[in-house]
């Protein structure tokens, strides 16, 4: 699991950057806004751990300019502040925990586990498509009426984008955004092939086509 870490306190980021690492996670510390924002331009991270108070622009800035840009990267906030302005502003920008200063490590890891489950990070579990279909995302498999079905990392990638947002509309971008880095982000026609081949593994139906739009998984 990769994650962002931004955190502008030296001693507390190298506490937290530690014991990260120790339970398993790889970790990219930054310590000011613009260094964030440049680091989720270059690489794609599983969870954003991203403190408020930092220098050059803040943590919310940060993340206001990660949805802005469709990174739906999991964003748990960290923040010194005891007032409830900051915690309904990170809300509304999209954040999906928060944890308050100070805190136990325990705590914090806790709350990255329950993040993982929710959003399917790094699960080594089949993943339930259809009755007779499942998918492994770490082997790169779907099973599909006791057949298996290899799948390019790309192609693993996109299907367990849109299996996590099901039901939910994803515009070509965001896919594009979310699964490559910025600077090797393909074109439409290359999405499409992918979307192609994952048709042809598990089914038309599963995917549908929003026109002008981009794609749904059902």
């Amino acid at each position: 699991m990769k994650i962002l870490l931004l955190e502008d306190d030296p001693t507390l980021s190298d506490i937290m950057k530690e014991n990260l690492e120790l339970s398993g996670f790889t970790v990219t510390l930054v310590m000011d806004g613009e260094a964030a924002m440049q680091a989720i331009s270059n690489a794609k991270f599983d969870l954003f751990l991203f403190d408020i108070n930092v220098p050059l622009a803040s943590g919310l800035d940060v993340l206001k300019f990660a949805r802005e840009y469709h990174y739906e990267t999991p964003t748990i906030m960290i923040t010194a502040y005891q007032d409830i302005n900051h915690l309904k502003e990170g809300f509304a920008l999209g954040c999906d925990d928060y944890i308050k200063k100070p805190f136990e490590y325990e705590e914090l890891e806790q709350r990255i586990v329950n993040i993982k489950k929710h959003f399917n990070i790094d699960n080594q579990d089949d993943m339930l498509i259809d009755k007779d279909i499942s998918f492994n995302l770490a082997k790169q498999e779907v099973i599909k009426g006791g057949n298996c079905e290899h799948l390019s990392q790309k192609e693993a990638e996109i299907l367990n984008y849109l299996f996590t947002n099901a039901s939910r509309v994803i515009s070509s971008e965001e896919l594009m955004q979310n699964i490559w880095i910025y600077d090797e982000i393909p074109s439409d026609a290359t999405l499409r092939v992918y979307i192609k081949n994952l048709r042809n593994i598990i089914g038309k139906e599963h995917i549908k086509t929003i026109r002008g739009t981009g794609y749904c998984f059902e």
